[in-house]
């Protein structure tokens, strides 16, 4: 048949002129514009992953724990008291318009895919990346994303437990918000987006739907985010939530439930289409039974409107009355707004007439996918011959300052702070350094959670800086002394239309690949989140690992900072340092770039092990891992966090020297892998340093804590008190005075 004239808003859509040529011969005749739109969303890649779904079959989704891998809602695991469900979530183009309401609803987000699993949330943790601070309205899009994480989580009641905040260039004008939630559910409560039974009735429950949002899905799969009206924003009401929260987990034990979607991106396209496509049914909706907030609604708004706090229900056939009365003991409205067919389309009536009539498949599994042209970028420059030339600083007292300070080293207490972390009394070693730790009510066991990523290690190689990823979140874990049971991820990329991003892409998931199989740790769930640029230039690869460990008793969890004095300190893993990308570099040397530290996933995994064992024997005082600013960040970190000093061996730190080109600076700061920093009460030093050398990790005494300095030989020589007052108040500094700038 001739083609039809196209649109002449495709892009507004989310659709090229190529794939509207697709939807015309798949079709055989021109989409209407509502079906237009629905088409848009369904295609978009925040809904389709139509430049990520081939690349995301690479990695490893089963394991003997996992219940529920990647295509639903969330991941679930079984840790034998029940099952444990995550889901990491991106919400970074609403941030960058307005930080508040799309850091929330990001929050809001990520619950809702949580408690649609029949899990109750337990933890939120949150992977921020912002701009220098100071610079346009980078302080201003940081604060109010902290604000809006704080406000939902705190108003929802679950604990904001952990995270990371970095920053970067190349996140100026386009933040990535990054929201990880864990929950626990029964082993025989798992609920799924699979509706079935046809003639049972579905529910739209919460909210009543307005016009915000329309065309979010859309607008996170494109370019130039703050070039987009406010209007895709949506706004979040935590209160509402948390009554949806609750009458949806008292409603699912009731056996009356049979599918449950939240209503996120696309909103009730999205949902309605997941739900059916998934059951293998159809579906036939009636948008003039879904209530509204606002007048004069167009099929068009209310089948793509994104207002938060709403979810689809399939209920068993009979049963829609007692479930309605069921979510009004709660103060909830619920509509009747349509039924479950066996025909395999959607079909949308407005005013008893049919405005939609689609097959499912066209909506989901015809969603192209692309396999996009590849291109390396040219080689770095010799970075170690440009380090090399660099002189060694006289005062590494003045450098550890310097690092406590910087915008990426300091204390993260000032965001921190503002979440309430002990809410539902589960924390048991609460944010601050490293891995969070919560008790699972009624066992001895715990969950250690964390999220992790180096953006700058995977601009100098992808596929390493993914695996580092990977590495430094399970390091984490090991360090609390949890065995690692499931990852979840957020994969953030500029556009994949361009040959270099695609190529950061596809090397980032073989990274994340290669280590969660070295490590045996099953990829879940997750999200991709692509088109984060503005003006042309992407940000940085950043794949974001979350990762969840298992405490069989939660009492020996491992904390970060020295206890007590007199403890004796190692390092376990490579003595060797190298000269390669680091916080130091750039900081004190005016180095950027370089290369990525080397790693050893086998040696990392015989650290992992080492550590667990060390914990489980009761040998483990205190852990921390070694990351940004190296060794001696670590060690400060340890010392800073219960205020107990460390008395450094200079025998010691001559020997890393010697390993580290005979640079006492490179030794101290170099960000070299596999490494953590632990303490050991003297009597168990002995057996510590037997069972190092039987996993065949490195393993030297650095010293001992005590006392109120950070004192290593000549090299340096700090007052607690000092490195105290720089390392938390800088954050709060960065960011003063600029909170109000647009």
């Amino acid at each position: 048949m001739p083609s039809p004239a196209e649109p002449a808003d495709l892009r507004a859509i989310g659709l090229s002129a190529d794939e509207y040529q697709l939807i015309l011969r798949m079709l055989g005749r021109e989409p209407n514009p509502v079906e237009l739109g629905m088409l848009g969303a369904m295609w978009s890649e925040h809904c389709g992953y139509k430049n990520s779904r081939p690349l995301l079959r690479r990695l490893p989704t089963s394991g003997p724990r996992v219940v529920q891998g990647p295509g639903e809602n969330a991941g679930a695991v079984d840790i034998g008291a029940g099952l444990v469900v995550l889901k990491m979530e991106s919400h970074n183009h609403p941030s960058a318009v307005e930080p508040h309401q799309g850091a929330a609803t990001g929050v809001g987000g990520i619950l809702r895919d949580i408690f649609t699993m029949g899990a109750r949330p337990i933890a939120l943790l949150d992977s921020l990346r912002f701009g220098p601070p100071g610079q346009g309205r980078n302080s201003y899009l940081a604060s109010g994303v902290v604000e809006g994480i704080a406000d939902y989580g705190n108003c929802i009641g679950v604990p904001t437990v952990g995270g990371e905040i970095y920053f970067d260039d190349s996140y100026s004008a386009n933040p990535l918000v990054n929201v990880m939630c864990v929950g626990i559910a029964p082993r025989d409560g798992l609920v799924r987006a699979r509706a079935s039974g046809a003639g049972n009735p579905v529910l739209l429950v919460g909210a009543d739907t307005g016009r915000d949002g329309i065309h979010g899905a859309s607008f996170a799969s494109i370019e130039d985010p703050e070039q987009s009206h406010r209007g895709v924003v949506q706004v979040g009401n935590p209160f509402l939530e948390k009554l949806l929260l609750e009458a949806c987990l008292e409603l699912v034990p009731s056996g009356l439930v049979v599918a449950m979607q939240d209503l996120g991106a696309a909103g009730l396209t999205s949902s309605a289409v997941e739900l059916a496509a998934r059951g293998g049914c159809g579906i036939v909706l009636d948008v003039d039974r879904v209530s509204r907030r606002e007048s004069g609604m167009t099929a068009y708004e209310v089948m793509l409107s994104e207002s938060q706090e709403r979810m689809l229900l399939v209920v068993q056939r009979g049963t829609e009355g007692e479930v309605q009365i069921r979510f009004a003991r709660w103060g909830l409205h619920s509509d009747v707004v349509g039924t479950i067919t066996d025909d395999g389309r959607i079909r949308v009536l407005e005013q008893g007439r049919e405005v939609v009539n689609l097959p499912l498949r066209l909506l989901t599994e015809d969603v192209p996918a692309y396999v996009r042209e590849v291109v390396p970028p040219e080689p770095a420059d010799d970075f170690a011959t440009r380090f090399a030339a660099t002189r060694e600083p006289t005062d590494l007292s003045a450098v550890l300052l310097r690092l406590l300070g910087s915008a990426n080293l300091c204390s993260r207490a000032f965001v921190y702070q503002q979440y309430d972390h002990t809410v539902q009394a589960r924390t048991v070693v609460p944010p601050g350094l490293g891995a969070a730790v919560l008790r699972l009510e009624g066992t001895r066991k715990g969950l250690a959670m964390t999220t992790d990523c180096n953006a700058g290690y995977c601009a100098a190689n992808p596929r390493l800086g993914a695996r580092i990823a990977v590495a430094e979140a399970a390091r984490n874990l090991a360090c609390r002394g949890a065995e690692p049971i499931a990852v979840t991820d957020c994969l953030n990329f500029g556009s994949p239309e361009r040959p270099e991003v695609y190529w950061q892409l596809s090397e980032a998931v073989d990274g994340l690949a290669e280590a969660c199989r070295a490590l045996e740790i099953p990829v879940v769930s997750g999200n991709v989140s692509l088109y984060n640029e503005t003006g042309g230039k992407p940000i940085a690869p950043t794949p974001v690992v979350g990762m969840v460990g298992l405490l069989e008793e939660v009492a020996r969890a491992v904390p970060s900072g020295f206890p007590r004095a007199g403890q004796a300190i190692y390092l376990l893993g490579p003595l060797e340092a190298e000269a390669t990308r680091s916080e130091y570099a750039a900081l004190v040397h005016g180095l950027c770039g370089g290369p990525a530290p080397s790693l050893d996933l086998a040696l990392e995994r015989c650290l992992h092990d080492l550590l667990r064992g060390l914990a489980g024997q009761g040998l483990l005082a205190a852990a921390q891992d070694c990351s940004e600013g190296g060794l001696a960040l670590a060690l400060a970190e340890c010392t800073l966090a219960q205020g107990i000093g460390f008395q450094g061996q200079p025998q010691a730190l001559d020997e890393l020297a010697r390993r580290a080109a005979g640079r006492a600076d490179l030794a101290l700061f170099a960000e070299a892998q596999s490494r953590c920093v632990v303490a050991c009460a003297p009597p168990g030093a002995a057996a510590l340093e037997q069972a190092a050398a039987e996993a065949r990790v490195p393993c030297l005494r650095l010293g001992e804590s005590g006392g109120e300095l950070f004192q290593w030989g000549a090299w340096l020589s700090l007052p607690l008190a000092r490195m105290r007052a720089e390392w938390q108040s800088a954050f709060e500094r960065h960011l003063v005075g600029l909170r109000t700038e647009r």
